[in-house]
């Protein structure tokens, strides 16, 4: 199987339709679209009487998100659709523009498309140089070349470690700002290098199972982004908007910010505002990972807003 082919597997797509049953006439809001797996889905089921809402804050993810599911829904009976740019923290002012009260489904997938790590001009991918960049919205102003040659020491370190668990994280950022007083760290290559001196460590793909520079460009990514901040403000609002008997969908792809999901339902559960559909996070099969080994590190957690606490939260 291609990349492209990968790329356009959404994951955990059955369990995900079975636990959110989006019926017809129903409003949906998919806050990432990527590339409209999950979208094509969700928008199928909910028929000519239903709202599909989709957000994304890639103006390319978005387009090829909107072609794919308007091509499913040729001839058959379609939902109302809306595309908009737009980060799922900004969810309650785009439900505003849109004169929307109310949803029953909202799905976040968090994982970043694989033509966007792939893409050497964002500075994701160790594959090829570029500059390092890291932006997912290319409205950011901050890089990851700024974070990297800004940060104090200890403020770099605490980064690293707390966003991505890697536990060499004070060695890297004294290397970093060592290599930083004698120019400015500017490409993915030369951050690699570093961080990989830093572990002493080569570089090489073949030599380790997990590139020795990942943790450290998940900790910068998450940061440039803001991937955590966002999350946190989804999670905080969305109880507001969703109808009695709605479901909110998260799909995570790492421990960090897995565990935020799970606090944050354990909390509006204890609230009485949540019940929580998925007691241990849902996971991909082998053989949907064999099929789509980007469903290796997916977790699913699912909630359904109770009606006892309609005018809380």
């Amino acid at each position: 199987m291609s990349r492209s082919e990968i790329e356009h597997v959404p994951v955990l797509s059955e369990v995900l339709m079975s636990l959110v049953d989006p019926r017809p006439g129903e409003t949906v809001v998919d806050a990432t679209v990527g590339h409209g797996g999950h979208a094509e889905l969700l928008a199928g089921a909910i028929g000519s009487g239903g709202r599909f809402i989709g957000l994304d804050i890639d103006e390319s993810n978005l387009a090829r998100a909107r072609s794919r599911v308007e091509k499913a829904m040729a001839g058959k009976s379609s939902p109302s659709l809306h595309w908009v740019r737009a980060n799922f923290s900004e969810l309650g002012s785009v439900l505003d523009e849109l004169g929307v009260s109310r949803v029953d489904v909202i799905l976040a997938d968090l994982g970043v498309s694989t033509d966007q790590l792939l893409d050497s001009s964002r500075g994701f991918t160790f594959s090829e140089d570029g500059p390092l960049d890291m932006r997912i919205d290319q409205r950011l102003e901050t890089t990851a070349a700024d974070v990297v040659n800004r940060l104090e020491e200890n403020e770099l370190a605490d980064l690293i470690f707390h966003s991505s668990q890697e536990r060499f994280s004070r060695r890297i950022a004294k290397r970093i700002c060592e290599a930083r007083r004698e120019k400015r760290i500017r490409t993915v290559s030369e951050l690699v290098g570093i961080v990989c001196s830093a572990m002493g460590v080569s570089g090489s793909f073949s030599r380790h199972r997990i590139h020795p520079a990942t943790r450290t460009f998940l900790a910068l990514r998450m940061a440039v982004n803001h991937e955590l901040e966002h999350l946190q403000e989804l999670l905080e609002y969305a109880p507001r908007r969703l109808s009695v008997g709605g479901r909110l969908a998260v799909i995570s792809f790492h421990s960090g910010e897995d565990r935020i999901v799970k606090q944050n339902f354990l909390d509006r559960k204890r609230d009485g505002v949540y019940e929580i559909r998925t007691k241990k996070p849902v996971q991909a099969s082998s053989e949907e990972t064999l099929r789509n080994p980007r469903a290796r590190s997916a977790k699913l957690r699912v909630a359904l807003r109770l009606a006892s606490a309609q005018g809380s939260a």
